[in-house]
């Protein structure tokens, strides 16, 4: 390194070389930026042709549904906290969708995670299949999952909640296996040089590891759940998002009715992710200290 150093010839060829690389990685980023940027115009411009109207033509209407929105809800002002109160119990259901989904495709996408983190499975060439059945279930949309359920169960909670908590499923249990992956063997490796089987090495050797960030993930996922229950009531699924569609469907003179559900949406989605950041805050500074 010292011979390196003092030859002058030697710095002005490892000077070009990582110059010509600066040149290579920059060339690369600009030809991707510029494909990227190409696909974004093509495909606006296929979706804007194949819309009913245009975007430019309509983009003046754009805030007048909301203007509505808010201008009925100012002049029925006082009878905002009534309505706020009626659709509580809505917005109690659309909680509970979105936590019994969050508990259950948690539960499970947590014992697939440690089925397919490579060097913790038990049967290593289960990984594979295990992974591909992950993918399918963060593949296919809530949404479709839901309105195959409410044709064969009819429409409630219980096909959101069978569909939310599949998708969780697939989505935690990705997550929850990159924790894994990440996390010490030496514990591990301790436990079975005494003899513990696999599952005690993954309550005694791995979760205590992973278990702050597969919750600050779980509680993460429970905020997107929210609203997806919430989506999901448009489709006939129950909860607050069934009563939204109602009120939005009826049109003028019941927009104080949707107002009423929107502040509520909006304040529980603010008061659930400021509570999840606290306590994700509080749980990364305890696993650090």
């Amino acid at each position: 390194m010292t011979d390196i150093a003092r030859s002058p010839d030697a710095l002005t060829d490892l000077r070009a070389a990582y110059d010509a690389q600066v040149r290579t990685k920059r060339l690369w980023n600009g030809a991707a930026l510029s494909i990227f940027v190409v696909l974004l115009v093509s495909a606006f411009m296929v979706a804007n042709d194949r819309n009913a109207g245009g975007f430019w033509a309509g983009i003046d209407n754009v805030f007048d549904f909301p203007s509505e929105v808010v201008a009925e809800a100012w002049e029925k002002r006082a009878a905002m906290p009534g309505l706020i109160g009626e659709y509580f119990p809505s917005l109690i259901e659309t909680l509970n969708i979105a936590a019994a989904a969050t508990l259950i495709g948690g539960l499970v996408g947590a014992f697939l995670a440690l089925l397919v983190t490579r060097g913790l499975a038990p049967v290593p060439w289960l990984v594979a299949p295990l992974r591909r059945v992950l993918d399918t279930l963060r593949a296919i949309p809530e949404i479709v999952i839901a309105l195959v359920l409410i044709f064969i169960l009819g429409g409630g909670p219980v096909p959101a909640m069978v569909a939310i908590a599949l998708h969780t499923m697939g989505a935690l249990g990705k997550l929850f296996s990159e924790v894994a992956e990440n996390a010490s063997q030496k514990p591990v490796e301790g436990l079975r040089s005494v003899g513990a089987s696999w599952w005690q090495r993954m309550a005694f050797g791995v979760l205590p590891q992973v278990g702050p960030n597969w919750l600050s993930y779980a509680l993460l996922r429970f905020e997107i759940n929210i609203r997806a229950s919430a989506i999901l009531g448009f489709v006939g699924a129950g909860g607050i998002g069934y009563d939204l569609r109602n009120a939005m469907a009826w049109g003028p003179g019941r927009f104080d009715e949707a107002a009423a559900i929107f502040i509520l949406l909006f304040a529980t989605i603010v008061a659930v992710d400021q509570g999840g950041s606290v306590l994700r805050e509080r749980m990364t500074k305890g696993a650090r200290a």
